[in-house]
């Protein structure tokens, strides 16, 4: 019988990226030392041992789609900002709360979804569950070869 991998536990998932908070802002940037948004997704993901796609774009095609509604600690939000599309990611921390690396004001802060400015922004959410790994997840072991 083959059990699939289990997915990242959301709180871990919650706890790495709120850890991350005060953290500056940085195009492109993808460690500790300077995140952007999708960076930022991603290196908290590889921290629990789940590696998602660097763009954005990419990890809004990752994970199973899911209703704003459903949404709980560990999965990623994506809303409208620079251009068409998801073009911008967020981790849910619970409530109406997620963590992200924005450009304004420059560092990894904490805010709420169901604000003005990202309600009318928001475009889905996506849970990543490394049972599917064709979407774009992977779970990452000792033997994962990069």
């Amino acid at each position: 019988m083959v059990v699939p991998p289990a997915p990242a536990a959301p709180t871990a998932i919650v706890s790495t990226a709120m850890m991350l908070r005060g953290i500056p802002y940085r195009n492109g940037g993808s460690d500790p030392s300077g995140f952007d948004c999708s960076g930022f997704v991603q290196w908290v993901f590889a921290q629990n041992g789940v590696r998602l796609p660097r763009e954005v774009r990419e990890q809004y095609d990752a994970g199973r789609r899911i209703d704003l509604r459903e949404v709980i600690p560990g999965d990623l939000v994506f809303f409208e900002t620079v251009s068409r599309g998801a073009s911008h990611v967020g981790v849910a921390i619970g409530g109406d709360q997620f963590v992200h690396a924005p450009s304004s004001q420059g560092v990894v802060r904490v805010e709420r979804f169901t604000a003005n400015y990202w309600s009318m922004r928001f475009v889905g959410a996506r849970r990543i569950t490394t049972e599917n790994t064709e979407a774009g997840a992977t779970k990452i072991t000792k033997n994962t070869k990069f």
